[in-house]
């Protein structure tokens, strides 16, 4: 007699199986793996092991923070401007090292900025000052901290052991002066009436703070610490610049109408902050005299009366006069530019074609 628990028996079906990764996507994946991979060793500091207790575990707070899944979009650009000077993928040990030292002074930067910007979450998780404490003696403690990254960046760029990691890191920092400087500007511009702040001066912002410290210098110092000559150091200063532009005019977007799940920061805090960003200033510009009033009138809200209806309102105006269309626009203008000057680039060894993908994924990420 058969056991009533028999089921009967057919062919096994075929699972589908998943798309084999693109050459991109693996290069990219290796270049996360391993830049994680020497950003912690760069935790590893047996000359602070026995400060204090409390030293060690805002130490081992902020590794978690800065090991969190990232895009690493600055080491990838740097190794393409490696690849692109050598005409090849195989890189040095030591770029990794130089390369997580830029990812640390990337971190120390957004540290700085989340506590300038009283932002909550980073990266899907709450910010380094939430981490470190309550209110002001969290952000006073994320400052410190910072300040140990950007200490212990220098470090690591200037121990990389490669010939041109002293002038590569002296271009960086003049960058990063420059960055300040967007950053100045573009608090600074957040008090300011949405009648006295252009659109030029919006875009200004977004090169000093993104486009030049972001997207060019990478791949120029990458180039540099090949020994790529200025032609080609020029070359990759357009591709970034076009590229940079594209990507923070992506996240002026996503500022405002991001989802939290995708973007991994907060959907509302451009407006909550009082950004003047470039979709704003668009549909404040093409926008009649009252509605402008009441534009002027959501983005000078305290931040407590900036609730779900206040955003939903900001959302509805910037959509209906042509905010988000014109900056949507922008992107694909500055996103085409950059793949033009990066294909008069020659294509060695298929970098080129490795970096043109990273472009078109960063200009397309999703709002």
């Amino acid at each position: 007699m058969a056991s009533p628990f028999s089921v009967m028996t057919a062919p096994p079906l075929a699972l589908p199986q998943p798309p084999a990764p693109s050459a991109d996507e693996v290069w990219l994946r290796t270049v996360q793996r391993q830049v994680e991979s020497s950003l912690a060793e760069l935790f590893e500091l047996p000359d602070e092991a026995s400060l204090d207790p409390r030293w060690t575990r805002a130490m081992e707070r902020t590794r978690l923070y800065t090991l969190r899944p990232a895009k690493r979009v600055r080491p990838a650009l740097m190794m393409a401007g490696y690849a692109l000077a050598r005409g090849s993928l195989s890189v040095p040990a030591g770029l990794w090292r130089f390369a997580s030292g830029l990812e640390l002074l990337h971190t120390f930067l957004l540290i700085h900025d989340d506590v300038a910007d009283q932002a909550k979450l980073r990266r899907g998780g709450p910010a380094l000052h939430h981490l470190l404490g309550p209110g002001r003696a969290g952000e006073d403690l994320a400052v410190v901290v910072g300040d140990h990254l950007f200490s212990r960046s220098l470090e690591a760029m200037l121990s990389s052991g490669l010939r041109g990691a002293a002038e590569a890191s002296r271009y960086y920092l003049g960058v990063c002066r420059h960055t300040a400087a967007g950053q100045y500007l573009d608090l600074e511009l957040s008090r300011a009436p949405l009648s006295k702040v252009t659109l030029l001066q919006a875009l200004r912002v977004a090169h000093l703070k993104t486009a030049r410290y972001g997207f060019c210098a990478p791949l120029v110092c990458g180039a540099m610490l090949a020994g790529g000559d200025e032609e080609l150091r020029a070359a990759l200063e357009c591709v970034g610049r076009h590229v940079g532009l594209a990507f923070q005019l992506r996240d002026d977007l996503i500022g405002l109408f991001g989802d939290v799940r995708v973007a991994g920061k907060a959907s509302d805090g451009d407006f909550v902050e009082g950004k003047r960003t470039v979709p704003v200033l668009a549909a404040y510009t093409r926008a009649p005299a009252g509605i402008r009033e009441e534009l002027e009138r959501l983005w000078s809200l305290p931040r407590e009366a900036k609730d779900a209806e206040a955003l939903a309102r900001a959302r509805a105006l910037v959509e209906e006069y042509g905010g988000r269309a014109a900056c949507e626009r922008l992107v694909e203008r500055a996103s085409r530019a950059g793949r033009r000057a990066l294909h008069a680039l020659p294509d060695e060894g298929g970098v080129r074609d490795l970096l043109d993908t990273l472009i078109t994924r960063l200009a397309r990420r999703a709002a």
